[in-house]
């Protein structure tokens, strides 16, 4: 007998999208709905400020399916329709032109949106945030017109995308309150490498520097620093981070705190589950709650949250996991730790080739990043998980197996 139950899922997004693959992996013949916002059929960001920023990955690569993938999977794709309202008590979802949608489940997976600059400005032409496929389509066409591009904001967003319109040939000046660039997610340490890292490929590194305004006649044309300086410009790019979109959840009665509160399997309440950027879950591992903004989160929590749906209570307790591609450095970091947290580094880090570990309180590895060294997170995930005390000297030591540590 065919399942007459419907899922409705918020959010065509690679957390989204994967979900509703994966209730019909599971066998799950009910209806299936997946609504989203943009145009766009589901797509992977990564490659926004990677790839496809720099041109080298076609348009078609970005997408989480190929075309006519939904249509073969009996999954009813709704683009270009936000959800504005959802009912647990009703079950409903309302779309900005008044359709209703009933639901026996629901699952929110609507990431997170650009944190905006407060300083006179920041409304201007030519002030730039990079979240969308369109975003990325602008900052290509501002790439191939070359001129200056200032970057506000040295995370990840705005490091990748300094290094690929340099790669492209513009000249970036990129503007960094913190000390060293990615300093809260690395530490001095690190940060300092990818400081030099900028350096070397051109890009003018402003670090300890703040923002005044952004100045121009009707279009951003220079960037006013504390202090004074001014900053010639071709266009602004902000990059200071993203918060969860929650309003809709919040609207709809869900416990908030720094995303939407979900237990370990993703239930938010009742039949209500969340997943991916706005998701704070309980993590089985680390005894916490834990809400990730990366690619692996949303890949890996979209089907979790799927299987929950479908009545299973396997917790997720996958390791915090992602990567960045910056020039000819490339990086994988698992697990979560403090940036102030003790360092190990085994290699060099001047040379750009080093696997770098940070310890707990308990002398045990909480996280680890390898740097241009390949073939190793495996054995860095186990190392995590084992818990294991471990010798900073052997650590350190590239003749010691890591697989050796994790005994």
């Amino acid at each position: 007998m065919a399942d007459r139950r419907t899922f409705v899922i918020v959010g065509a997004s690679l957390a989204g999208a994967k979900a509703a693959e994966a209730l019909r992996d599971e066998g799950f013949d009910g209806r299936v709905v997946l609504v989203g916002a943009e145009s766009h059929r589901p797509y992977e960001r990564p490659p926004l400020s990677k790839g496809y920023l720099q041109g080298s990955a076609e348009r078609e690569s970005v997408h989480v399916h190929p075309e006519g993938f939904y249509e073969q999977r009996d999954i009813e794709l709704v683009l270009g329709r936000e959800v504005t309202a959802v009912d647990p008590g009703a079950r409903t979802a309302t779309l900005a032109d008044g359709t209703s949608l009933g639901w026996d489940a629901l699952l929110l997976a609507t990431g997170s949106e650009p944190r905006r600059l407060p300083i006179p400005g920041a409304d201007l032409d030519g002030v730039h945030v990079l979240r969308t496929l369109d975003d990325s389509d602008r900052l290509r066409m501002i790439i191939a017109r070359g001129g200056r591009l200032v970057v506000i904001g040295a995370g990840w967003i705005g490091a990748e995308a300094a290094a690929s319109a340099r790669v492209g040939g513009m000249e970036v000046t990129m503007v960094e309150q913190q000390s060293v660039p990615l300093q809260g997610v690395l530490g001095e340490a690190v940060g300092g490498m990818y400081g030099d890292v900028h350096r070397d490929h051109g890009v003018e590194l402003l670090t300890g520097s703040g923002v005044e305004a952004i100045e121009g006649d009707g279009r951003a044309e220079r960037v006013r620093l504390a202090g004074g300086r001014l900053v010639d410009c071709a266009a602004v790019l902000v990059g200071v981070g993203a918060a969860p979109r929650t309003a809709l959840a919040e609207a709809a009665g869900l416990a908030l705190d720094n995303g939407v509160l979900v237990d370990a399997t993703l239930r938010a309440a009742g039949e209500v589950y969340a997943a991916g950027d706005i998701a704070n879950a309980e993590h089985p591992f680390f005894g916490r709650r834990v809400r990730v903004e990366h690619w692996a989160n949303a890949l890996n929590q979209g089907p979790a949250a799927a299987r929950s749906m479908l009545g299973s209570a396997e917790p997720f307790d996958r390791l915090p996991y992602f990567f960045s591609d910056q020039y000819d450095v490339g990086m994988e970091y698992s697990g979560l730790a403090d940036a102030g947290a003790p360092v190990v580094v085994r290699g060099d880090l001047a040379a750009r080739e080093a696997v770098v570990f940070w310890l707990g309180e308990d002398g045990a590895v909480t996280a680890g990043m390898n740097i241009n060294v390949w073939d190793v997170n495996d054995a860095v995930q186990a190392l995590i998980r084992s818990r294991a005390a471990v010798d900073p000297a052997r650590l350190a030591d590239p003749e010691v197996p890591l697989e050796e540590l994790s005994r």
